[in-house]
């Protein structure tokens, strides 16, 4: 992989670990996968870190869905934020995107577009 491309992964997975909306599970995996940068364990956490990542980012289906659920009323502040949420779903929905634009899943979003130089 470039040197571009771990920093600017390093980069993302610290925003990732900072973003209110990180799992921690997710926030984990990032600060283990940077410790391990440079380390004989590299190639081994960055596997397991993908692989958390993938699990973590939320379609944006999922988004409204969970955002019309008594969970998500509950998660954002009632059932008028919660509306607000799935309807901002719906609109970025239809301008083309396919996850959630939390700063955690812009993030994560950000760490899987460099995949495949990541695991090559």
């Amino acid at each position: 992989m470039s040197k571009e491309t771990l920093e600017y992964v390093v980069a993302k997975a610290k925003e990732l670990i900072a973003a209110p909306s990180c799992s921690a599970e997710a926030k984990e995996a990032a600060q283990v996968w940077i410790d391990a940068v440079g380390t004989d364990k590299q190639e081994e956490e960055t596997k397991k870190f993908i692989a958390e990542m993938e699990e973590d980012i939320i379609p944006i289906d999922g988004l409204i869905a969970f955002a019309e659920s008594d969970a998500g009323a509950k998660v954002f502040g009632g059932v008028e934020k919660a509306k607000g949420v799935a309807e901002h779903g719906r609109e970025i929905k239809a301008a083309g995107a396919k996850y959630c634009d939390c700063p955690a899943c812009a993030a994560v979003e950000a760490i899987l577009s460099k995949k495949e130089e990541l695991l090559g």
